[in-house]
């Protein structure tokens, strides 16, 4: 099951540069390719606003 990132994002960028597979697109919020997530939780460490998580 891949991260997903929730509404509480404020599309920041510090997730992007963490990804090790560039699965995170930028946005008004930021997504997550599921096809491309390896559930890493690299994301979820870094994210400010703790908007990341498994579903």
């Amino acid at each position: 099951m891949a991260y997903v990132i929730g509404d509480d994002c404020i599309a920041c960028g510090t997730c992007i540069d963490e990804c090790p597979v560039g699965a995170i697109s930028e946005g008004e919020k930021y997504s997550i390719d599921p096809e491309t997530c390896t559930e890493c939780g690299t994301c979820a460490d870094i994210c400010p606003s703790e908007a990341i998580s498994l579903p």
